[in-house]
């Protein structure tokens, strides 16, 4: 059986505009876009995952995270389980510590970066107005 990897992402929202990170090149999914946020540790709730993540990736302090939906997405070498929680920045300002680059885009610009299929989900609902 395959190990599920539990993931903590973050739809984070400014003025409209939602966070999104370049992976770095050479990583599992390198060189995508995504939801900034990362892989749980033992003992970590989801929420406290997100925090930390956050903190390490962006360099920024979230409010109180509100999950939004679960995505479990199968690769063939790995199963991996994402919790989106969505956000808001409460101290700081993002900079790309542990990611190639950062942008703040609409909705509808979505479509002109290559996100994993696994945050296609989460696209949609942003492009319907259901977040």
């Amino acid at each position: 059986m395959m190990e599920v990897i539990e993931v903590a992402a973050g739809i984070i929202v400014h003025e409209g505009r939602y966070l999104i990170a370049r992976r770095k090149a050479g990583v599992h999914l390198g060189g995508l876009w995504e939801f900034p946020g990362g892989k749980r540790e033992t003992g970590e709730t989801l929420e406290e995952c997100l925090h930390r993540e956050l903190w390490e990736e962006l360099n920024v302090r979230i409010g109180r995270p509100t999950p939004f939906q679960i995505v479990r997405h199968e690769y063939p070498e790995k199963i991996v389980e994402l919790h989106f929680f969505c956000c808001r920045i409460e101290t700081g300002v993002a900079i790309a510590l542990d990611c190639a680059e950062l942008r703040w885009v609409y909705p509808h610009e979505m479509a002109a970066f290559e996100f994993p299929s696994a945050d296609q989900p989460i696209i949609a609902a942003l492009q319907q107005g259901k977040v």
